[in-house]
């Protein structure tokens, strides 16, 4: 079963009120109207939702119908053609503001929109993405809003001959499955995301350490062969005795940074070196070396 799936099953079960089971129902049927209600789709836990809310906020029972659709997934249908129960569902292109007039029916209307219209990625996925097929631009724009005022930073795209909603920060996404009250999915994708955001800083740091490693080796051989070209032209002596201090230290420990360079020379002479003065040093060296094979 997908991600989405068992979202969807989660949600088709929440406990509503009567006036939160009117704009759940009002959001499922929306793009399902055309002069009478079709509803159909693959998911059992929704077309008894489905079934239930018609006959609570209704008081109506829809025809349904069950077919075999493919590898024993079961197609279900529900029609309801009662004008009174049509009426009651205000299915305008924008729903009335009687409709969403305080919090929890608002999280209800988007609960029904993720039923019906609704995708979302699993977050083990390589992208987090969540998403909302509509029929019209204005429908779109209408449900950006609605989840914009979460701040959830939706966009609207035009996708074939429908509109996409869609949103593509994990918090966000997160986020939005507690507005839906999914709290079993959010534990799921949180715990996810933490996971996948913890690896990808893990691996960013060991690409960080692994790149910083490279310019020490880089800068060390630089420096050994500097080194090295001055004592083949004989020019070790046109170095000052600190300077030849630095030059030996660094033939003996090649491949060290000159932090850890500083250290074993201040240990080892009990003369306190810092890097800045290494960093100088070293310079000079690089001076005559450039000098001497000039």
């Amino acid at each position: 079963m997908s991600f989405a799936s068992i979202v969807k099953n989660e949600v088709s079960k929440i406990n509503t009120n009567d006036s939160e089971k009117l704009t759940l129902l009002s959001a499922i049927v929306h793009d399902n109207y055309n002069g009478n209600i079709k509803i159909t789709t693959e998911n059992a836990s929704i077309a008894r939702l489905v079934f239930q809310l018609f006959k609570d906020v209704c008081r109506k029972t829809p025809k349904i119908t069950v077919r075999n659709n493919y590898q024993n997934h079961y197609l279900y249908i529900l029609e309801m053609n009662n004008q009174e129960c049509i009426k009651q569902l205000s299915l305008t292109n924008i729903p009335p503001k009687y409709l969403l007039d305080d919090e929890e029916c608002v999280r209800s209307y988007l609960m029904g929109l993720f039923l019906m219209s609704g995708s979302i990625n699993d977050p083990k996925t390589s992208r987090y993405h969540l998403e909302f097929n509509v029929d019209n631009l204005e429908y779109a724009n209408f449900i950006s809003e609605l989840l914009n005022k979460y701040n959830l930073n939706s966009k609207v795209i035009k996708k074939g001959n429908t509109y996409m909603v869609y949103i593509k920060e994990a918090e966000k996404i997160g986020d939005f499955l507690r507005i839906i009250k999914a709290f079993n999915a959010v534990l799921y994708y949180e715990d996810i995301r933490i996971y996948r955001d913890h690896k990808n800083m893990t691996n960013r740091l060991n690409n960080c350490e692994q790149a910083n490693m490279d310019r020490v080796i880089k800068t060390a051989l630089e420096q050994v062969k500097q080194i090295e070209t001055i004592i083949s032209k004989g020019g070790l002596e046109l170095l000052d005795e600190k300077e030849q201090l630095v030059a030996n230290y660094r033939m003996k420990y090649k491949d060290v940074s000159l932090e850890e360079l500083s250290e074993i020379i201040s240990f080892e002479t009990n003369n306190k070196i810092t890097k800045s003065g290494l960093y100088h040093r070293f310079k000079k060296i690089k001076d005559l070396a450039n000098k001497l094979s000039s």
